[in-house]
């Protein structure tokens, strides 16, 4: 087979590593072009040094091209990955800076929240840039496959506004299966069966099997609450699963952030996190978790080269779900996974314009949804109030509206359980002025965002934090790195 890849946003360099390698376990693959296109010129580089490496040393004839003209890499692609983060690292900084000052405490924010918010204003008129490219000069019928949060929106705007056949794909789903399994007992997660469904982040294990056998809320209960380290890193997921009665796919930390109820006073938040890693509810945890990855590969590259000649080993393909779509929409070798795509009655009690994650089938056809799921009242609620953001979300992005988008941020759950509306207004002014830069939108609305500020006499705080760690340097992670090492 030959059909060419390009992957937008490439200079995210594990992550395309990851799904390079992913790609070409499958045999039928190897004669494929890969063209890598990003912003960075350095780190486009750095990644193209990796790929070539792992293509010599495995004696592949794939072909590797980079270039930062998206639309040179984009021609004649038959499929196109996105894991873009518009603004970088400096724009994230405000995402979760600014809230702050107004009491609102982020472990993420890149979903939803006053952080995921913004992040989908700064993504959509990229992403549909990147739609009008595709449709005019993509192979026709190209498919999107978009990795980049904030997951909804971002797939709701390219389907909706782009006008192109995109699906959303996380490993969320993946990575709750894993723990359950774990704490089940299981000797493999092939050992369980289960439908997960939802939205991105907020997706539930409404049926779940062991070997054939039901496994019910009681017992899911009991062995998280038993196992070592689920039961201290998992303690809100846990308190979630017993008032709800099934287990949400999303970290600690992440659904912390989703919910109104356990981040809303300072002295509460520690109740229902724990900081033995980023993801399970520190303050800012992702922005000091990327940072830190971003030095360590900086500094680190001709360690990050070298395991490069290493050999491709199929049994070692990750769960991402990029390589396996292809495979299955290739060969015919199907392909079951949880897809975020139009509802459009797949789940009866959710909206049929949002985008939900829910299972599905992969084969030459194309995705098969499966329809016809209804999700448990409460999950169904707590979706909702996510949808309704998302969908304001969207159409602000879309208008430039700035005041739809101070009523969506009004609206996230744990934006309204924290601030007041004036202080909203305040928070969504500062924020578009910070960011102005990467928001063209709003560029006729940043004058009198300016003058509001200007005026303003809502008090804020410099804070860190209810929970905030400080970014360890590169000694640091090493001399951690080298304990980990030891001790194993």
């Amino acid at each position: 087979m030959s059909f060419k890849i390009a992957i937008i946003g490439a200079g995210s360099v594990g992550f395309t590593k990851k799904l390079f390698t992913d790609i070409l376990c499958v045999p039928e693959f190897r004669d494929i072009e890969f063209a890598l296109t990003d912003m960075s010129e350095h780190n486009l580089q750095m990644i193209k040094q990796i790929l070539d490496t792992i293509v010599a040393s495995n004696k592949l004839p794939t072909k590797v091209t980079a270039t930062t003209n998206r639309r040179e890499a984009l021609t004649g692609a038959r499929y196109i990955i996105s894991c873009v983060r518009v603004g970088g690292l400096e724009a994230y900084a405000d995402d979760i800076r600014i809230p702050l000052k107004y009491g609102i405490d982020q472990c993420v924010g890149d979903t939803i929240c006053a952080g995921g918010i913004l992040y989908g204003q700064r993504n959509i008129p990229v992403i549909l840039d990147f739609c009008k490219d595709i449709r005019e000069v993509a192979e026709p019928g190209a498919k999107f496959l978009n990795y980049a949060n904030p997951m909804a929106m971002n797939t709701w705007a390219a389907i909706e506004y782009g006008k192109v056949d995109t699906v959303g794909l996380c490993h969320g789903v993946q990575h709750g299966a894993e723990q359950i399994a774990e704490v089940l007992g299981a000797k493999s997660v092939s050992e369980l069966d289960y439908i997960c469904s939802g939205i991105n982040h907020q997706t539930w294990f409404v049926d779940l099997k062991l070997n054939g056998r039901k496994i019910g809320k009681d017992e899911l209960v009991a062995a998280f609450e038993a196992h070592p380290v689920f039961s201290q890193q998992e303690k809100l997921r846990i308190d979630v699963l017993k008032r709800f009665g099934v287990y949400s796919t999303e970290s600690n930390g992440h659904l912390s952030e989703y919910l109104p109820w356990y981040r809303k006073r300072p002295d509460e938040i520690t109740k229902w996190i724990d900081m033995s890693d980023w993801i399970h509810g520190e303050t800012g945890g992702y922005l000091r978790h990327s940072t830190e990855t971003r030095n360590w590969f900086e500094t680190e590259f001709p360690q990050f080269l070298a395991s490069a000649e290493k050999p491709i080993d199929p049994a070692k393909r990750s769960n991402e779900h990029a390589s396996h779509i292809l495979e299955a929409l290739e060969t015919g070798r199907v392909y079951r996974g949880h897809f975020n795509l139009k509802n459009n009655g797949v789940i009866t009690n959710l909206p049929a314009d949002a985008i939900i994650e829910s299972p599905g089938f992969v084969d030459r056809f194309g995705i098969n949804m499966v329809s016809g799921i209804t999700i448990p009242e409460a999950c169904a609620a707590t979706c909702m109030a996510s949808i309704n953001v998302q969908r304001m979300s969207v159409h602000a992005a879309i208008s430039g509206d700035i005041d739809l988008l101070k009523l969506a941020v009004l609206h996230d759950p744990l934006v309204g359980a924290v601030a007041t509306p004036e202080e909203v207004w305040q928070m969504v002014d500062e924020m578009v002025v910070a960011q102005a830069r990467w928001l063209p939108q709003y560029a006729d609305a940043v004058p009198a965002a300016k003058e509001r500020l200007a005026k303003s006499t809502v008090k804020t705080r410099e804070w860190a934090g209810a929970a905030r760690r400080n970014v360890r340097s590169i000694d640091e992670l090493r001399a951690e790195k080298a304990a980990l090492e030891q001790a194993v």
